[in-house]
């Protein structure tokens, strides 16, 4: 793992006059150095991918799939190495990694379903009204252009999996930019795209460093920006480039709402070991990972000692170990920062529970309750393994704590009421709603994205496709209906 890893620049490995070393978080030892690409590299990777666009829009599905079904299956063919990887330079625990793998594996899978079947078009009579006697329209979907994604280092594989797959599918060229930390796993998307019949220029995976970003965000052949990151970087580039198309997936501070009919021994056993293991995996780095829990005044009593526990009984360590469940941050500066946020929440009155410490990146699993409504904790996203526990008198109560956030990403809804749950759908301003369960489910072919600050756009390969493409009607006349 410590070779020095080319880019891929218009579907061909290159390398540029300097490069950076990408270390592991947990040990700091060497993964890999990864080349970076010089400017006149990557004007050379945006000019051939604004001039393939049209040749690659034609392209026949059947070939987006091929390929797409290709790095599908030799993703599964090398899970064990590539999450051998991300466990390297990401810091992921290796079970939680290989299911990453999992998961791209479907993402490119989904995508070349859908590569054979999209099309976004209906027949539509004209005839409704006099003036269109004798006319039919025809809707189909073509690419926006070239692509530029930028991916963030909580799921190096899969995430850029999600600018890759539906960008290919649909037939738009796309320059990927892995995040700094992280940008091996991406760079194996490329091994696996380069042998496919893809049209070269059609995509080119690239490490450009943060600083040279903003030419590229500005650049007009580059229409189309999916960014997965934070929110001040998100609507940075949404503000500097109005007329252009920004997905933007951010952050959130995901509410695991817990209300008075999931109350047998059973259900809150279930739901302090959901959420003691989706607020702490990944390190708690993820946007939908559990942060907040909202418990009903009839259960909470019950509930939070078992939370505590649950939490108490992550595994953490060295994330090459199959046992563990919890490794460090992607960095110690990122430990740092949760450190002084929990620090200035118990300052400020709130109850440490369990956790609350520090070595180097790794941050302990930690539990708070009574957070003062005015701390960073109560209104940021934490990225990292830190909950807090609040009891309401009822569900409206729960609601609106839930509401209460800038952000809107996804929550969870345990109870067992139907009714309940069609209330939460219409009340909660978040993304999805995540019914007997937290709101860290995401299945990669659903709908996935949020409201408020959390951004705008969807990805699930299908609804990244939509975005990808525009709809275009051919109006026929003269036709016999």
């Amino acid at each position: 793992m410590t070779a020095t890893h080319a880019f891929w620049l218009a579907g061909r490995q290159a390398t540029g006059e300097t490069g950076y070393d990408v270390t592991s978080p947990w040990d700091g030892r060497l993964v890999g150095t990864v080349s970076v690409p010089t400017e006149a590299q990557t004007e050379e990777a945006v000019a051939a991918a604004h001039a393939v666009r049209d040749e690659f829009a034609a392209t026949p599905a059947h070939v987006r799939a091929a390929a797409l079904d290709h790095v599908s299956r030799r993703l599964a063919e090398r899970t064990e190495e590539i999450a051998r990887l991300i466990s390297a330079e990401n810091g992921k625990p290796v079970k939680w990694a290989r299911g990453e793998v999992g998961r791209a594996v479907s993402v490119f899978r989904f995508a070349a379903e859908e590569a054979r079947r999209f099309n976004g078009g209906e027949a539509q009579r004209l005839d409704t009204d006099a003036g269109g006697q004798g006319r039919l329209a025809l809707t189909r979907r073509f690419p926006k252009g070239v692509v530029l994604g930028i991916a963030p280092f909580n799921f190096p594989l899969n995430l850029c999996a999600h600018k890759v797959a539906p960008a290919i599918a649909a037939g738009a060229p796309i320059i990927l930019k892995p995040a700094p930390a992280t940008p091996l796993s991406a760079l194996v998307i490329g091994e696996l795209l380069a042998e496919t019949e893809l049209p070269a220029g059609s995509w080119s995976i690239l490490p450009v460093p943060n600083d040279r970003m903003p030419a590229l965000v500005q650049d007009e052949r580059l229409p189309v920006i999916s960014f997965t990151g934070s929110e001040q970087v998100g609507y940075a580039i949404m503000d500097s480039v109005p007329r252009k198309h920004c997905t933007l997936e951010l952050g959130g501070n995901g509410a695991a709402v817990v209300l008075a009919d999931w109350a047998s021994d059973a259900d809150l056993d279930r739901a302090a070991a959901r959420i003691a293991t989706f607020s702490n995996y990944q390190g708690g780095q993820s946007c939908i990972s559990v942060q907040r829990v909202i418990a009903h005044a009839a259960v909470y009593d019950r509930l939070l000692p078992r939370i505590v526990a649950a939490v108490e009984a992550q595994v953490t360590g060295d994330p090459e170990d199959d046992a563990t469940d919890v490794g460090p941050l992607v960095s110690e500066d990122a430990a740092k920062r949760v450190e002084s946020w929990v620090d200035e929440a118990v300052a400020a009155g709130a109850k440490l529970l369990t956790g609350g410490e520090r070595d180097g990146a790794a941050y302990a699993p930690t539990v708070l309750t009574d957070l003062p409504a005015d701390v960073t904790l109560a209104s940021e996203e934490v990225f990292g393994p830190v909950l807090s526990v609040q009891k309401v008198d009822g569900e409206a109560e729960a609601f609106a704590a839930v509401n209460a956030s800038k952000y809107g990403l996804q929550a969870g809804v345990f109870t067992h009421d139907l009714q309940t749950a069609f209330r939460a759908h219409r009340a909660l301003e978040v993304g999805g709603v995540v019914v007997g369960d937290v709101p860290s489910y995401r299945a990669d072919q659903m709908p996935y994205g949020g409201v408020k600050q959390s951004g705008v756009g969807r990805e699930g390969v299908r609804f990244a496709m939509e975005d990808y493409t525009y709809e275009r009607v051919l109006v026929l006349t003269g036709i016999e209906l």
